[in-house]
């Protein structure tokens, strides 16, 4: 098609969703050398300089082995206690094909409310960005065991998808039991055509989406799709690719068959389009200082901010205004209104003795900012 494939040896920040019936065999049982083989690409991915989060099915898969629950469809609650057993073998499993490599793996249970919460999202990304930053390899699950009205995303491609865009990746990569995306069925259909790059999911392409998910992994291409469509507006380049084979992103690399679906733009400006696009819910005025700060690309820190005005929580977005009242920039604030008033014009090693807590540093962090 002349377009540019995305190379995954240059990802700055990779996304790894993994799917259940990669990881768990037909028996319930855990596919050790598969694991260990894709722990060896995760170690070679991190000797490059990426940092890679895993968002990693199989919970429910191995749980209900363990409990020897029956075949077919469960219940919502037998879900959640498969999905309870099944998450301590899931998080030990990955720590001990890790450890051999020297990395730590850390589990992150989410919901699709911290996902949609901006509160919760400021948490889940300053946490995500710690493990990061500690050389942490994440590992991202659904919290099945509090889930109340679906049990998953879709397999955790959509979840995989918020994922990536919640902590910046510019590569997302969903290892499933299909080897890419499909004009039909693969499976029902001889005339399927598979698709190498797909640079704009139009009308034409949604329409093609059908189910190609199997007996464990439940989902389909439909929820492929709409993952895609997630990752590639915030910037994100996502692949599907078959995975059952050992060490699935070193074949990646190599050139495997796979769909790449491209993104829009680049992760740090699709994430100021979004804060842009927020209507303010409170106002910070700053002072000379702190307007010559921000032209720098620095953080608004509160010894900077000479009134607050408006009622909002953490995580909402904020008009951030020069001395003269003209507005200067948006962001999300890290603090709740009444915080920003008491520690406004203070220096930050004040802010333990006001709030009662160390704080969380600038009072809107230039990540969370466009000007």
């Amino acid at each position: 098609m002349g377009a540019v494939t995305p190379d995954i040896a240059a990802a700055r920040r990779l996304v790894v969703k993994i799917g259940s019936a990669l990881l768990v065999d037909a028996a319930g049982g855990l596919r050790r050398d598969w694991l260990a083989g894709l722990a060896e690409d995760v170690a070679a991915a991190k000797a490059r300089g990426s940092d890679v989060i895993l968002v990693s099915s199989g919970s429910i898969a191995l749980g209900r082995g363990v409990l020897r629950l029956p075949a077919g469809a469960l219940g919502l609650d037998q879900s959640q206690a498969a999905a309870s057993v099944g998450q301590i073998r899931l998080a030990r499993a990955y720590e001990e094909v890790l450890a051999p490599h020297g990395l730590t793996a850390g589990q992150v249970l989410v919901t699709l409310e911290d996902t949609e919460d901006r509160r919760r999202y400021l948490n889940s990304r300053a946490t995500m960005e710690t493990l990061l930053g500690l050389g942490v390899v994440p590992i991202v699950n659904e919290n099945d065991t509090v889930a109340t009205d679906e049990i998953r995303f879709g397999d955790n491609d959509r979840l995989a998808a918020q994922i990536a865009v919640t902590i910046g990746a510019d590569q997302l990569v969903l290892l499933s039991d299909v080897d890419g995306f499909y004009s039909a069925n693969p499976k029902e259909s001889s005339d399927a055509t598979r698709f190498d790059v797909i640079g704009k999911i139009t009308p034409e392409i949604e329409a093609m989406a059908g189910d190609a998910g199997s007996g464990l992994s439940r989902g389909g291409m439909k929820t492929k799709l709409m993952a895609a469509k997630t990752a590639v507006a915030g910037g994100c380049a996502m692949a599907i690719t078959e995975g059952s084979v050992l060490r699935p992103l070193s074949a990646l690399q190599r050139g495997g068959v796979c769909t790449w679906f491209l993104p829009q733009g680049d992760p740090h400006a699709a994430r100021k389009r979004w804060i842009a696009a927020m209507k303010p819910r409170g106002e910070l005025a700053l002072d000379a200082g702190a307007v010559a700060a921000l032209g720098h690309g620095k953080s608004l820190l509160p010894a900077g901010v000479t009134a607050v005005t408006g009622r909002f929580e953490r995580g909402d977005p904020v008009a951030i205004l020069a001395p003269g009242g003209a507005a200067l920039a948006k962001g999300l604030v890290r603090y709740s209104a009444a915080e920003a008033k008491a520690i406004a014009g203070r220096r930050s090693g004040d802010i333990p003795g006001i709030l009662g807590y160390a704080g969380r540093g600038p009072m809107v962090h230039r990540d969370d900012m466009v000007l």
